[in-house]
């Protein structure tokens, strides 16, 4: 919570949010918002947003997903039952960071009026996020997330409790593709039908689309680079920023920048922080799947290294001249059995080498430069961008790489 008393909180919202109220299907358009959902918005309804962003943005999940359950029923009890798990992941736990960035990109643009069918558009980049973690953990073969079981775990052991027949590990993961082909589905369908204009919907088209080629290129570029062995330093930043950054705080501004219709210069500049903060994210996140408390991150301690990711910590590692110390880092990378004590001592080799600090100083370059950008420092020809979003965006900056989950 800043002092102005607006949320920058990078965690969820209250866990059992009650929706706003749908929409009413008037038609008509005026101030590029489309319907009748909009008709009390203005700064009152901004104001309230931005109490709880966070939680605002469950509250417009929920009920989006709550409106699509009949149509999952009148195809079969048991899809909305998959469906509902669908909406449980989504709505249970995250930190919202897509939708928080892209609303401050509208807001930075100025973005001021009718906030509710932005607030419905944006929130759409949770299902995406909820399609990128179901497909990633099942990449993975990831076993928990936020501490419990992940989509293909789950239905997994549900097959083997019915004792139904075929093999229950191609059961789950069958489930946990079609689940997040649904989230993908459903992410374009929230977005259209978010009461924005059309003409405004058209100007965020074609981020949208790039978004989504770049986070699939990103898993691509991050499967196949684990296949073919390719472990420079350069590869392992190139997954980080199309695999994270751009989907999760570039992206995301610039959708929200160009709703409201901004200047290049002001989507240079926030593109700018956002592809510099979003690759600072990524090497926290990196940092936090080696050396983060399970009990905080709700991952196993060591699971980056179990998984064998290509992160920049691993990459650096390898590059090493100090072989010996390197070794040891190697020898635990795609171990599925590494156990307490080699997490350890492979924590211990990478400080040794001194490619921790290497990664802290990074991030703190990163994460300069992003604010920078924002600020405009040392640039005469920089936008001005509309108050509060530069004080908001420092505030997420921070929270965004000083994080420890």
């Amino acid at each position: 919570m800043t002092a102005t008393g607006a949320s920058t909180t990078l965690g969820s919202g209250p866990g059992d949010p009650v929706g706003p109220a749908p929409l009413d299907g008037h038609g008509g358009t005026r101030d590029g918002v489309n319907g009748g959902r909009a008709a009390a918005a203005g700064r009152d309804d901004l104001a309230a947003i931005e109490a709880d962003l966070p939680a605002a943005v469950t509250a417009e999940l929920a009920d989006y997903l709550a409106g699509r359950r009949k149509g999952t029923l009148d195809v079969a009890e048991e899809f909305a039952e998959a469906t509902d798990d669908l909406a449980r992941f989504v709505l249970d736990g995250g930190k919202r960071l897509r939708p928080t960035f892209a609303w401050w990109g509208w807001r930075a643009a100025g973005g001021l009026e009718h906030p509710g069918p932005v607030l419905r558009a944006v929130s759409a980049l949770e299902l995406i996020q909820g399609c990128a973690l179901v497909h990633d953990d099942l990449i993975d073969d990831s076993a928990t997330r936020r501490g419990q079981p992940t989509v293909h775990a789950r239905w997994t052991s549900r097959h083997v409790d019915a004792a139904w027949a075929g093999d229950p590990g191609r059961f789950g993961a069958a489930v946990a593709i079609l689940l997040g082909d649904v989230a993908l589905a459903w992410a374009d369908d929230m977005l259209h039908e978010s009461g924005l204009d059309p003409a405004v919907l058209a100007r965020g088209r074609p981020v949208w689309q790039a978004m989504r080629t770049e986070v699939l290129g990103g898993q691509f570029l991050d499967v196949q680079g684990h296949a073919s062995s390719d472990s420079s330093p350069e590869t392992a930043l190139r997954i980080s920023r199309y695999k994270t950054a751009a989907y999760t705080v570039e992206r995301p501004l610039h959708l929200g920048a160009a709703l409201a219709g901004a200047d290049d210069a002001t989507v240079r500049a926030l593109r700018h922080y956002g592809r510099d903060l979003g690759i600072a994210f990524q090497l926290r996140d990196d940092l936090l799947g080696v050396f983060g408390d399970p009990a905080v991150t709700g991952k196993p301690a060591g699971d980056d290294l179990r998984e064998g990711k290509l992160t920049l910590l691993v990459a650096l590692a390898r590059a090493h001249p100090d072989r010996e110390t390197a070794a040891v880092v190697e020898r635990a990378v795609g171990d599925p059995d590494l156990d307490a004590d080699a997490v350890a001592a492979a924590r211990e080799a990478l400080v040794a080498l001194g490619v921790v600090d290497d990664v802290e100083r990074r991030i703190t370059e990163l994460t300069a430069s992003a604010l920078d950008a924002v600020r405009g420092s040392g640039d005469a020809q920089a936008p001005v961008l509309a108050p509060p979003a530069p004080e908001r965006l420092a505030d997420l900056a921070v929270a965004a790489t000083r994080r420890v989950r």
